[in-house]
């Protein structure tokens, strides 16, 4: 048990943790600590700043932890700092090492906070960053379904109601759709960020501390907007935010499993509408004719994986009652693989819709029949038949096997000219959504960027 020895530190006698109880509590949850090393520094750097504000750091120990913190900061990034098996979390493998290296100094790092406001900060720095991430991501896959979409507004196929031929739809009318699907879930990341955009730091475990904490000064140097200004809100949040992210994450993922789907659907060579060129594709071990859509199938499960995270959250939080629970170390780890997966979604599928090709002649070839029957009933209305007659008349008409004149591609969609139509597919006003979007998230990866550069110093790289 000779690698446990240095848990004294947190156990509750001060004499060290039986090893098979550090192995259940701490488990494999160093892997998932590990991403929020540089986070949990910087965070520290962010405390330090509102203890000096505060009165509670003479000028000589505040100035040894800032220069510490950030050669910690370096040291994660070049692999020297790492959570190790001998110590119990991300905090702890910070504060070791800072103690180690500024003794006097290192041991007042943790005034004025618990490891409880501590994660809560560390996970809220690391959700700004992948949210942002996430965030550009889906821009950069939406921005090649608008050009998908713009290539081919005028390539025409069927739409489908209940899997069957229902009326004309385009290329572009469907890549234009997904695209602003994706743009609705992609905009209401505003609500999500004024949560994550909180500070949690004073919270300590969940009641404050007996101290002049000036958490405003800590949160501004974090780059928060703002505070969770009851204390007992941080705790009572937590899970809370998590499912809020998962959530997020989960109405954009189905939207590339939907996406997914329709791909390995109508590349089917039933349908072929549209082609999978080789490097979107895998072969057989035993047929050499397959072109296998893998990729969109992972990103359909992988879908359900993520929706499967948020579950996960969901039934961890649900139970419990208020203040801290150790029920909450379970969230990181369906929180930070709901997000990776997410983010992997997105960069695969932004690399995939560029190269999808069509099959014009088979997309053509497929309005036939009654895909058209709508048309025809169209064209008597605007004649002056009373819609429900022209209706039955058509109708009956197909029934008998009678087959009507195909309006031309140019005539189907002339006569589809309303707003989000099939000849009018809105796609600059789309494309200022996007504009609008990607500002948004540029201001706030700025803004981010700019608190923790403060924090690291000058010449330290970012995340």
């Amino acid at each position: 048990m000779a690698r446990h020895a240095n848990q004294a530190l947190w156990s509750a006698n001060g004499s060290g943790i039986d090893g098979r109880l550090l192995d259940y509590t701490a488990g494999d949850d160093r892997p998932w600590d590990a991403r929020l090393l540089r986070w949990d520094v910087i965070g520290s750097l962010g405390h330090v700043e509102g203890l000096k504000a505060s009165g509670l750091l003479t000028n000589a120990d505040y100035r040894r932890l800032r220069r510490g913190l950030r050669q910690a900061l370096v040291a994660v990034d070049s692999g020297r700092l790492t959570v190790g098996p001998s110590q119990e979390d991300v905090h702890t493998a910070v504060e070791e090492w800072l103690t180690r290296r500024f003794p006097g100094s290192g041991e007042r790092v943790h005034t004025g906070r618990s490891r409880n406001d501590q994660v809560a900060t560390d996970l809220r720095l690391y959700l700004k960053d992948r949210l942002l991430h996430l965030h550009a991501a889906a821009l950069t896959l939406t921005e090649a379904l608008l050009r998908l979409a713009a290539r081919h507004r005028s390539t025409l196929w069927p739409g489908y109601t209940h899997q069957r031929r229902a009326m004309p739809s385009s290329v572009g009318h469907w890549a234009g759709a997904y695209a602003e699907g994706i743009l609705d879930t992609v905009e209401a990341i505003d609500s999500l960020w004024a949560r994550v955009d909180r500070s949690p730091l004073g919270s300590a475990a969940g009641y404050g501390v007996p101290l002049p904490l000036r958490r405003e000064m800590a949160a501004r140097a974090l780059g928060f907007r703002g505070l969770d200004r009851n204390v007992a809100t941080v705790q009572a949040g937590r899970g809370k935010l998590e499912a809020a992210a998962l959530f997020w994450c989960t109405q954009l993922t189905h939207d590339l499993a939907r996406l997914s789907q329709d791909v390995i659907v109508y590349s089917a060579e039933e349908f072929g509408y549209l082609l999978l060129p080789a490097e979107l594709a895998t072969g057989s071990s035993i047929m050499p004719h397959k072109r296998n859509p893998d990729l969109f199938e992972l990103t359909r499960a992988r879908a359900a994986a993520v929706e499967a995270d948020l579950v996960a959250v969901l039934q961890i939080k649900g139970r419990l009652t208020s203040g801290y629970h150790r029920d909450f170390q379970l969230l990181k780890e369906p929180l930070m693989r709901g997000i990776e997966r997410t983010g992997a979604m997105l960069e695969a599928l932004s690399a995939a819709v560029p190269r999808l090709e069509v099959d014009r002649a088979r997309c053509s070839a497929a309005l036939d029949g009654g895909a058209l029957a709508t048309d025809e009933v169209m064209r008597r209305v605007e004649a002056g038949q009373p819609f429900r007659v022209a209706y039955r008349e058509v109708k009956v008409a197909l029934a008998s096997g009678q087959v009507f004149a195909a309006p031309t591609p140019r005539q189907i969609l002339a006569r589809r000219q309303s707003t989000g139509g099939l000849g009018n597919l809105g796609l600059t006003e789309a494309r200022a959504r996007l504009r609008r979007a990607r500002s948004w998230g540029t201001r706030r990866r700025r803004s981010f960027d700019a608190a923790i550069r403060r924090l690291a110093g000058r010449g330290l790289a970012l995340s």
